[in-house]
């Protein structure tokens, strides 16, 4: 077993055929059917069930998908370590959340644009478990997301500080009167929305429990959404800062050890660290220092 037969049976599970794995792998399927069952042969057991549709893994298949993967993240970071040559350089793949993406980045990312432009920086904006579940698996070499933070295989550098603080429409002059509302709607970015589980938990802890979910696509619909009476969402109150009044909403503050929170970047602990990604962190912490985080 090779780190080519590894790659091999890597695409063919990710894919779900031989045919597909082929042609992503730029070969013929008789070459990539070969080698799987060459490589069950020496394995002892199959790793793949054959079906009308294609493959699928078998137990064994499973458990020995994490090492194949395991060991191409490790081969492409001794391929970036050898050609790096501390001059900042290459794709850069970073992630978000929506709010500190749309409030903190932008100063930070253009002056490392104007520092570094031989790389190509990517920025994705997710929930925080898609985000930490992307640096997991080295899809992204870091992101920002709402911390705290506790993974073994992962480090988290506090960054920023937001004050969390209740947005709901106009009517409701205070929390109480939020609790008071029958039916009362949760309204997120989506199901994942890192402060969705925070707000949960405000409530719970003032006896609301149950309360429904609504999902909308972007900061603004939330915002209209609740000025309208919808429902009640938890928010960074410098994203809604300048938007909450013209909006027509409320705005409720919360007791520090519920509103404050930090965002932290997390990063893989045994991951190689780019000449870019440092560059990227040396723009983002002076940033976190104005901001008073750290």
């Amino acid at each position: 077993m090779d780190a080519a037969d590894l790659k091999v049976f890597e695409a063919v599970a990710r894919l779900g055929g031989m045919s597909r794995a082929a042609a992503e792998l730029h070969t013929v399927q008789s070459n990539v059917t070969a080698r799987i069952r060459a490589l069950e042969a020496r394995l002892g057991t199959p790793l793949f069930q054959r079906h009308s549709r294609g493959v699928a893994l078998t137990a064994a298949g499973r458990r020995l998908l994490p090492y194949a993967l395991r060991v191409q993240r490790l081969l492409e970071e001794a391929r970036r370590a050898a050609v790096d040559d501390g001059r900042p350089r290459g794709a850069l793949a970073i992630g978000s959340l929506e709010t500190t993406a749309a409030l903190r980045l932008s100063p930070a990312l253009t002056a490392y644009a104007a520092a570094c432009p031989e790389v190509d920086l990517t920025l994705t904006t997710g929930t925080t478990s898609e985000l930490i579940a992307a640096v997991l698996e080295s899809r992204l070499e870091g992101a920002f997301v709402c911390g705290p933070v506790r993974h073994p295989e992962l480090e988290a550098e506090p960054v920023f500080r937001e004050e969390l603080v209740l947005l709901t429409d106009a009517r409701a002059r205070s929390i109480d009167d939020v609790l008071a509302q029958a039916g009362l709607r949760i309204v997120v970015l989506h199901a994942g929305c890192s402060y969705r589980q925070r707000l949960e938990d405000i409530l719970a802890r003032r006896g609301v429990v149950g309360a429904r979910l609504l999902e909308f696509g972007t900061l603004e619909a939330i915002v209209a959404c609740v000025a309208a009476g919808l429902g009640v969402t938890l928010l960074p109150r410098s994203v809604i800062e300048a938007v909450w009044r013209e909006r027509g909403a409320a705005v409720h503050a919360l007791p520090p050890a519920e509103a404050m929170v930090e965002t932290q970047f997390v990063r893989r602990r045994d991951a190689f660290v780019s000449s870019a990604l440092a560059a990227f962190l040396q723009h983002a912490r002076p940033a976190a220092r104005a901001d008073g985080a750290g």
